[in-house]
């Protein structure tokens, strides 16, 4: 993926995320959600303590992809530094681990994983 159709991707992936959460059943979140950058947003969320939610994980990788983007890092993996796998970041381009460091991840951390399912 060339950096403008990256970017293009993420941009598109924030404003369906924004869409899901002006949806959610929580007003304050709800309106917040046209007017707050990214990292506000998060911030919001955790407030209201829905860290748990999988719209969270979703926009907290985001912001990563995004300032990985923006410092010329995007693409490599958080663990090891190599290059993640064209195929996952085409699958998911917020993905922040190499497909070895992340079965190494899930392994490490299953019993957490297992917690949050």
């Amino acid at each position: 993926m060339t950096t403008p159709s990256t970017r293009q991707a993420l941009v598109q992936l924030e404003a369906k995320l924004r869409e899901e959460i002006a949806a959610l059943p929580f007003p304050g979140i709800s309106q917040r959600a046209v007017n707050q950058s990214l990292s506000e947003l998060i911030d919001s969320l955790t407030a209201q303590h829905l860290s748990d939610e999988p719209i969270y994980d979703q926009l907290t990788r985001l912001d990563a992809a995004l300032c990985q983007l923006d410092l010329g890092l995007y693409g490599l993996c958080a663990d090891c530094e190599a290059e993640i796998e064209a195929d996952r970041l085409a699958e998911d381009p917020t993905v922040q681990r190499c497909r070895a460091c992340d079965e190494h991840y899930r392994h490490e951390h299953r019993h957490e994983l297992r917690l949050n399912h």
